[in-house]
């Protein structure tokens, strides 16, 4: 069973850091793509990283550029999410999800996990 966990959410004042977690089991890396979103309330789904497990190609939103860093550990089968300089704007749950090619669209995304909650305060 494929399995998606996420970790690390919490609250932080504005300018903090957090490093969200996606630890992954039923499956190894290899051939997929593993994306960070967020859903803000009120908002749509919202594509914030993804990296290619294929040839570790990055791909990140402009509202996150120069401040989300997105890595993986093959070896543990989980993916980070460094996110520094955080802004109240940042505040969503993000949810991780597998896929099969880099892409920032949900649709491209079949497996999720089940969220974790930032907060950032001003």
């Amino acid at each position: 069973e494929v399995q998606l966990v996420e970790s690390g959410g919490g609250l932080v004042q504005a300018g903090g850091s957090l490093r969200l977690s996606c630890a992954a089991s039923g499956f190894t890396f290899d051939g997929y793509a593993i994306g960070w979103f967020r859903q803000a309330p009120g908002k749509e789904l919202e594509g914030v990283s993804c990296i290619s497990m294929s040839d570790f190609s990055t791909y990140y939103a402009d509202s996150v550029k120069g401040r989300f860093t997105i890595s993986s550990d093959n070896a543990k089968n989980t993916v980070y999410l460094q996110m520094n300089s955080l802004k109240p704007e940042d505040t969503a749950v993000y949810y991780c999800a597998r896929g099969i090619w880099l892409s920032p669209f949900p649709t491209a995304f079949g497996s999720w996990g089940q969220g974790t909650q930032v907060t950032v305060s001003s």
